[in-house]
């Protein structure tokens, strides 16, 4: 029997976002991962693996190529697959397409927290960055919180525009500050060394989104903001030593581990406990995320052919 490769368009018309957050909810009741990253680099061209292996679950191994000079060759800078094994026998159960795992998993780590930790009555959500990731939540949170009303900043005005004529009804806005302060829920996808999302600026009853660090320097909130809220994150293991979001506060001692209340695989303490209080979540989208999300799809693939 032939291994599936499931593209990107027969992928994700089988796929619906609120189906993925049960399946990651279901995916932190089985044991915690084993996990493993590798970098390749011959000059500036990197090759990211990361592996995954939840027993009951399988192995994931999803492989990412970054070739900058593709750009002025018109081919894409990023290429990548997604290999998905049983957790039985070890065989190769698919090939998924690398963009398809990436973007489920990252916009629905987030929506999957802020249906926690979000006030179920937010209408207002704010999106910060109008890339690849900001289309992504504009989907995903549009299925989470269906009566929402959305708003985009983006550094470069035009960018946003261009997202917003997508949508019709998105709002563009100019000014962060004011944007933030009439918010409900700020999702944050930038690539943001220093952080720009000032604590001063956050009202009582907001969830904060922040998606765009994954290296070690980079951040996107101040340390006023995390002083002021309640702290989450998707997992202790590949957020607070290796993301700077998490390790910069904690090595200055900003904040302390005691801060970081809970990550997904303690459902009984990852929740709001109050309409006014601050919650910020960050997602590090960590490799067993891949895994979960990869097992999602085919399943659902399976289901629709």
């Amino acid at each position: 029997m032939s291994v599936p490769i499931i593209s990107f368009t027969d992928g994700e018309a089988a796929l619906d976002w609120m189906d993925l957050c049960a399946a990651i909810e279901e995916g932190h009741t089985r044991p915690k991962p084993k996990i493993s990253d590798s970098l390749l680099h011959r000059g500036k061209d990197t090759l990211l693996s990361r592996a995954a292996w939840i027993d009951g679950m399988g192995i994931a191994v999803k492989s990412a190529t970054v070739f900058p000079n593709n750009s002025s060759r018109g081919q894409p800078t990023i290429g990548g697959s997604v290999s998905l094994f049983d957790d039985t026998t070890g065989a190769l159960e698919a090939i998924l397409d690398f963009h398809l795992v990436t973007k489920w998993k990252t916009a629905g780590d987030s929506v999957y927290a802020a249906t926690k930790l979000a006030r179920p009555d937010s209408r207002k959500i704010l999106i910060v960055g109008a890339g690849t990731v900001g289309r992504n939540l504009l989907q995903a949170y549009g299925a989470a919180f269906p009566s929402a009303q959305f708003t985009l900043w983006n550094r470069t005005r035009a960018n946003a525009e261009a997202l917003a004529a997508e949508h019709p009804g998105v709002r563009v806005s100019d000014d962060l500050e004011a944007a933030i302060g009439d918010a409900d829920i700020i999702t944050s996808a930038t690539m943001s060394t220093e952080p720009f999302l000032r604590g001063s600026w956050l009202k009582p009853g907001q969830h904060v989104d922040l998606i765009g660090a994954y290296q070690p320097g980079m951040r996107e909130a101040d340390d006023d903001a995390l002083r002021r809220a309640r702290i989450f994150v998707d997992s202790f293991d590949t957020t607070l030593d290796h993301i700077g979001e998490m390790k910069i506060p904690l090595d200055t001692g900003t904040i302390t581990r005691e801060d970081v209340l809970a990550d997904f695989y303690e459902p009984q303490t990852f929740t709001r406990l109050s309409e006014n209080e601050i919650t910020v979540f960050k997602n590090g989208g960590g490799a067993h995320l891949d895994l979960i999300t990869s097992r999602y799809i085919l399943d659902a693939w399976k289901g629709a052919v």
